[in-house]
C-alpha cells in the first residue's frame, strides 16, 4: 500500500509564496499520473496542476503561470510550488498518484491559507 505525506503548507500573505511537498512510499516510476487537487470550505475538490508520466505539465485556468508542478524522483517527491498566492487560493491541498494499474492514492491534505 502506498503512502504519500503531505507537507508545506501554512499561513501566508496575499503575494506569498509556499512550496508543498508530497512524498511516497513507492518510487514514483511506478506511478502514471501526479496530480494536485484542492479543496475550499463549502466546494468540491478541484483540480489544479498534474504531470502523466512523460507527459507535460497542465494547470488549472485559475492558477496558471503562477503554480509549478514537480518531481524529484530521487527524493520520491512531488512538489507544487505556488507564487503569487491571493486569497482565493486557500484550501486544503491533496497530491493524487495514479499507478499503472490506474490505482489512486491520495495524500491526508494540507492546508494553505492566504490571508493579510
Amino acid at each position: 500500500q502506498v503512502q504519500l505525506v503531505e507537507s508545506g503548507g501554512g499561513l501566508v500573505q496575499p503575494g506569498g509564496s509556499l512550496r508543498l511537498s508530497c512524498v511516497a512510499s513507492g518510487d514514483l516510476i511506478n506511478f502514471k499520473a501526479m496530480k494536485w487537487f484542492r479543496q475550499a470550505p463549502g466546494k468540491e475538490r478541484e483540480f489544479v496542476a498534474g504531470r502523466a508520466s512523460g507527459g507535460s505539465p497542465i494547470y488549472a485556468d485559475s492558477v496558471k503561470g503562477r503554480f509549478s508542478i514537480s518531481r524529484d524522483n530521487a527524493r520520491k517527491t512531488l512538489y507544487l510550488q505556488m507564487n503569487s498566492l491571493k486569497p482565493e487560493d486557500t484550501a486544503v491541498y491533496y497530491c493524487n498518484l495514479v499507478s499503472w494499474y490506474s490505482q489512486d492514492y491520495w495524500g491526508q491534505g494540507t492546508q494553505v491559507t492566504v490571508s493579510s
